[in-house]
């Protein structure tokens, strides 16, 4: 795959995504790719703006807001109806859908106004399940942002109502629709880098990630993420995505997980850790490691997938082999004559040196300019006209969403926690 292969801008998941991922041979991994490349066929072909899935969006904060920018930029799905009970907010969304678009205070007021085929929600944790299982009850398929609910029950349950109405659930995982994560997931698959043993992932920030609240208005309200009830804080809001990309690469769930967390920098009142360290171990020892502060940014948001043969950055888009290809000393030597470059012959010296980090260049994983956000949408616009979800997406979120929370009572019980059992079949 090239870089060419990779410029998606406003093209279609189908033609674009799908085409891609499905030739690279990633089938096992992502099912959801070649399913919905296969049913292609079978779904009519859009003709206009009436042909769009009407979506209504719970939730027109900072975060309903980007998505409603990018669900503007798909060729299947429009913005038919938004909601929000914090005014500012929802004045901000309709500056976004446009006057026409119908605005709610009330989100079932907006399901019995009927005119929608499916909601996305992107209102605070604790409101996930509620609002997804309202619009089940509504007929309606949803998409809801991750992580899926503040409790492990609360993500059961709205899988077992997702089953049982028969509709689409579809979790705000992007990563499973970026084209450099399904080409670096190609490769681990094709053994490039031998086995994979270890993961090290970190998201640092260095903000308080407390937001200033107006007059008259809750902190709570605004600042959800910060209180026990309605977050667990860089676990939900952060490390869900890449324990999604932990258990993708790693093919598996873990079987345990020990951590410790600490609210070490921000003493603010707020409820949740500004700082959390894990160890997730999985089947043979295998092992995923993840860091995540708000007062330091330096290595910010990143994955380290470490093989016996090499290493993939699919963040910063690089492969990089373990052991560099060697030069041959008179061909090296040739090179340095032909660039006039003097190499110091080493005599005598220090014994030992310490091992530095590599530092070889690596190679692309192909880069572009494509959006996966509006990928996945326009994966669920498939999905909710063809009444079928994408397989496998439900059951990564579902396990992401677990480990996050299960991370979480790891660090509150000082504990290793084990993975639980009875979990809903997904």
């Amino acid at each position: 795959m090239t870089d060419q292969s990779f410029d998606f801008t406003r093209r279609s998941f189908l033609d674009r995504v799908l085409a891609a991922t499905a030739a690279a041979g990633v089938a096992g991994a992502a099912p959801w790719a070649v399913s919905a490349a296969n049913a292609a066929s079978g779904v009519p072909a859009l003709a206009g703006a009436g042909d769009r899935v009407r979506l209504g969006v719970i939730g027109t904060g900072d975060r309903g807001r980007a998505l409603m920018r990018n669900i503007a930029k798909t060729r299947n799905c429009t913005v038919a109806a938004v909601c929000d009970v914090y005014a500012p907010n929802l004045a901000k969304g309709r500056e976004i859908a446009g006057a026409s678009v119908p605005a709610f205070t009330d989100h079932r007021a907006m399901l019995d106004a009927g005119g929608l085929d499916a909601l996305v929600i992107a209102t605070p944790l604790d409101l996930h399940a509620r609002h997804t299982i309202d619009g089940f009850d509504a007929g309606l398929h949803v998409w809801c942002e991750k992580a899926m609910a503040r409790t492990i029950a609360d993500c059961g349950a709205m899988v077992s109502r997702s089953k049982a109405a028969g509709k689409v659930l579809q979790i705000g995982h992007q990563r499973m629709f970026h084209p450099t994560y399904l080409n670096a997931l190609k490769r681990v698959k094709a053994g490039e880098i031998g086995t994979v043993t270890q993961i090290r992932a970190s998201w640092h920030r260095n903000n308080s990630w407390r937001r200033p609240v107006p007059a008259g208005a809750d902190d709570r309200h605004v600042n959800w993420r910060l209180y026990r009830d309605s977050s667990a804080g860089l676990m939900t809001e952060l490390a869900t995505h890449q324990l999604q990309v932990g258990n993708w690469f790693l093919d598996g769930v873990p079987t345990r997980v020990i951590g410790s967390g600490s609210i070490c920098f921000w003493k603010d009142g707020r409820e949740v850790y500004d700082h959390v360290a894990l160890i997730y171990e999985y089947s043979g020892g295998r092992k995923f490691i993840y860091t995540s502060l708000l007062n330091n940014a330096r290595y910010g948001c990143e994955e380290q997938i470490q093989g016996s043969k090499g290493t993939i950055e699919p963040e910063l888009g690089r492969i990089y082999a373990e052991v560099p290809p060697k030069v041959l000393a008179l061909q090296r030597m040739r090179q340095d004559v032909a660039r006039g470059h003097k190499r110091t012959v080493p005599i005598g010296g220090a014994t030992w040196f310490p091992e530095l980090p590599v530092t070889t260049p690596g190679e692309s994983l192909g880069w572009g300019e494509y959006d996966e956000t509006m990928l996945q949408f326009e994966g669920f616009g498939e999905a909710v006209r063809s009444g079928k979800p994408l397989p496998g997406l439900l059951a990564q979120a579902y396990q992401a969403s677990v480990a996050s929370l299960l991370g979480e009572q790891a660090m509150d019980r000082g504990e290793a926690m084990p993975w639980p059992t009875g979990l809903v079949d997904v």
